[in-house]
């Protein structure tokens, strides 16, 4: 009787810190070379990555909570420098950038965190994640062992870690968090530092281990990093490219395991199958030891306001398996959670077992983890991607899927194939739940085209437009005026821009637009014009769409016009490079505002008299759609510009940018819910070339499972 009740004990207390850590997660947390430890217990992790200001608090808790339903242990974010520091020593951390409130969300729901402070991030957001002003600061160089650059750096990341540990959030303390990262793929640049680069990378690792967070650091793509930071894998194919942890005290991690890519504009979307996901996600556990794997992105989300890199679309990962919206993207999602249950129910012997591998056929082969108390798990890979296998293991006869993993939990059954899909598939729906077609709804203000008189800000060259806009706006107009001689008959206007698009006027009048691509460093344009005898007014408008958010010397980086030409025959021509040049930062709306209620009269609005003009501006209202699914705006009528729903941006758009296949990047834009109120709810646009808002919708989200699961992968246009 004794003995029965003890047992019954020891079971209730089993169960009670159970459900104590289902709500908050913590304990001491190590690492060896065959996993991360939390508080003496191996665990492989499946992890996803939700970064908190691509969507709203309102949204976190839906996120984390189908992630935990997909199987997902650990949610990964980085941490966003330009949002949380916009100027020295002024932070921000509430609403969307409530990072405290993020990571208390998925402690609440029983996950772990993986913080990433960078903070360097690169993650196509504008400018890599660093503010703006950090470029003026004197003698700085980014990411190099330069003394300015790592005051700073050290600054933000203790600043960042201090407010994690005064809120008790990292393991240690009984919270969720158990890595932090520091850096991001510097190997990518190292080199360009010659032996600044090494120095620096062992000042990083110094500088974050001493931070005392009682967690493991991690760096990406980072082979050489310094003990006892971990080194780990980014890419699609980490079980192929992946050289190993830098040492045997050290696990395989990989913490960007793309589960789709980024989109820009001008480019298709990239489409990854979930059996191609869960092939090299298993192939990573099964052949390198693999215990902890982050899928980037598992919600990618959207970049609202102007926090976009340099011509990336607004929707981020959309083909993740949240959606941008945070629908379920299936067969994807659920072809993950199968994988996740297959990995843990067998658990015990991948971190315990002795492997083993051998050949099966020349593109077969067979890893085995073996516990001497009997447990074991085969994982049998057939690398043939067009042709099925059938080996022989065992006592048995197993038929392989082309490029397929099965996994066989006792050695005998296999339980999951990455190949065979049972999730079904489903669609997006989207349906138009409100459209602003009477003219009447509308009201426009054509922003002013400013001249040379105009502007007060002068210089005798052309000035980068980084330098000069301070990231305040996307647009710097350059005005020069020109009174040409007799000669020039047949003026054409040549332009050559480091930007990404610009637009040009002549004595108000507007005479066409250019732009470049993300593949591309600068882009010309060339258009003939007419000039007067007299003094003639030259204004042009340089947009950079982002800024840049990779690469070295970042801070170097030129944008804007590199050269300004009217030629007027083959032998004759003016070149303004070296001339009284008048500049002006931002449009005329922007600077007054007119996307906010409360400024809107600071302009004189009126009704639309005709669409398709450029530089236009247009306001009306409408009410929130009764329901709970996601909204959209469709604005595949505009072409180029911005939207604000009630004075918070919803980004940029750039329908009119079309893809190789004819179709834009882009039409539907993200209105979350929260920015709404019941009614009266203020719609502002800003087109840039020339849009119809009177065919602009606000649609209802939804998914549809499809009937037939023969073909199961479907994604929406």
């Amino acid at each position: 009787m004794v003995g029965w009740k003890v047992h019954l004990v020891a079971l209730m207390v089993v169960l009670v810190t159970g459900l104590w850590r289902e709500g908050v997660r913590g304990g001491e947390v190590t690492y060896d070379g065959r996993s991360l430890l939390i508080d003496g217990q191996r665990q492989i992790l499946f992890s996803g990555s939700i970064h908190y200001p691509r969507s709203t608090p309102q949204m976190w808790p839906d996120l984390i909570s189908k992630a935990k339903e997909g199987g997902v242990d650990v949610i990964q974010t980085y941490v966003f420098w330009n949002l949380h520091e916009p100027q020295p020593g002024q932070y921000d951390f509430s609403g969307r950038y409530d990072l405290v409130r993020f990571i208390k969300e998925i402690q609440a729901q029983g996950l772990y965190a993986c913080l990433r402070i960078g903070p360097f991030i690169e993650s196509e957001w504008t400018y890599g994640g660093f503010p703006f002003w950090l470029h003026d600061v004197p003698g700085i160089t980014f990411r190099t062992n330069n003394e300015p650059f790592k005051f700073y750096m050290q600054n933000f990341t203790t600043k960042v870690v201090n407010l994690m540990k005064s809120e008790g959030l990292y393991a240690s303390q009984g919270g969720p968090i158990i890595l932090s990262q520091i850096e991001n793929e510097y190997q990518n640049i190292e080199a360009a530092f010659g032996e600044q680069g090494p120095l620096y990378v062992q000042w990083a690792a110094n500088m974050a281990v001493a931070l005392e967070t009682g967690v493991p650091w991690v760096m990406c793509k980072q082979n050489d990093a310094p003990d006892p930071v971990i080194n780990a894998c980014n890419g699609m194919r980490c079980g192929e490219t992946f050289p190993g942890p830098n040492s045997p005290n050290k696990p395989a991690i990989w913490t960007e395991d793309w589960t789709s890519f980024y989109q820009v504009y001008g480019g298709e979307p990239y489409l990854r199958s979930p059996e191609d996901i869960a092939f090299h996600a298993t192939l990573f556990i099964a052949k390198l030891n693999g215990s902890y794997i982050n899928y980037y992105m598992y919600h990618g989300g959207t970049n609202f306001g102007r926090t976009a890199a340099a011509y990336f679309i607004t929707s981020y990962y959309d083909q993740a398996p949240l959606d941008e919206y945070g629908l379920l993207r299936q067969p994807k999602w659920g072809h993950l959670k199968e994988l996740h249950g297959a990995i843990k129910n067998s658990s015990c012997t991948l971190l315990e077992g002795v492997k083993s591998n051998f050949s099966l056929g020349q593109y077969q082969q067979a890893y085995v983890f073996q516990e001497e108390t009997g447990g074991c798990v085969a994982f049998l890979v057939n690398n043939d991607s067009k042709n099925n296998a059938t080996v022989q293991f065992g006592n048995k006869s197993f038929e392989l899927l082309p490029k397929s993993i099965s996994i066989l939990q006792d050695c005998e059954n296999a339980i999951f194939n990455t190949a065979k899909v049972t999730s079904e598939s489903n669609t997006r729906i989207i349906t138009s739940s409100q459209t602003f077609e009477c003219a009447d709804q509308w009201k426009e203000f054509l922003d002013v085209t400013p001249s040379y008189l105009d502007t007060s800000l002068r210089a005798d060259t052309l000035l980068e437009h980084m330098n000069t806009t301070k990231d305040e706006s996307d647009y710097l107009w350059y005005t020069f005026s020109f009174q040409p001689n007799s000669t020039c008959a047949e003026p054409v206007l040549h332009l050559v821009s480091l930007g990404h698009v610009t637009h040009a006027f002549v004595n108000n009048e507007y005479i066409g637009a250019a732009h470049g691509n993300h593949d591309v460093k600068n882009f010309t344009m060339e258009t003939k014009i007419v000039l007067d005898n007299q003094m003639n007014n030259i204004s042009i408008l340089s947009v950079m769409v982002g800024l840049p958010d990779s690469g070295a010397f970042l801070e170097r980086r030129y944008a804007g016009l590199a050269e300004v030409e009217i030629w007027c025959t083959q032998d004759q021509s003016y070149n303004f490079r070296n001339y009284s040049w008048g500049y002006q930062v931002g449009l005329c709306g922007q600077g007054l505002e007119i996307y906010n209620e409360q400024n809107l009269g600071n302009v004189e609005w009126s009704n639309i008299t005709a669409v398709n003009q450029p530089l236009t501006w247009y306001k009306t209202y409408f009410d929130a759609p009764e329901g709970s699914e996601p909204l959209a705006l469709n604005l595949t009528t505009m072409s180029k510009g911005e939207a604000w729903v009630n004075g918070q941006s919803i980004g940029r758009y750039w329908v009119s940018f079309r893809t190789p296949k004819g179709n834009p990047s882009q039409t539907l834009y993200h209105v979350p819910r929260s920015f709404l109120k019941a009614s009266g709810n203020l719609l502002v646009l800003l087109e840039e070339v020339g849009g119809d808002p009177l065919h602009v919708s606000l649609c209802a989200l939804s998914v549809s499972t499809l009937n037939d699961t023969s073909s199961h992968f479907h994604l929406p246009s």
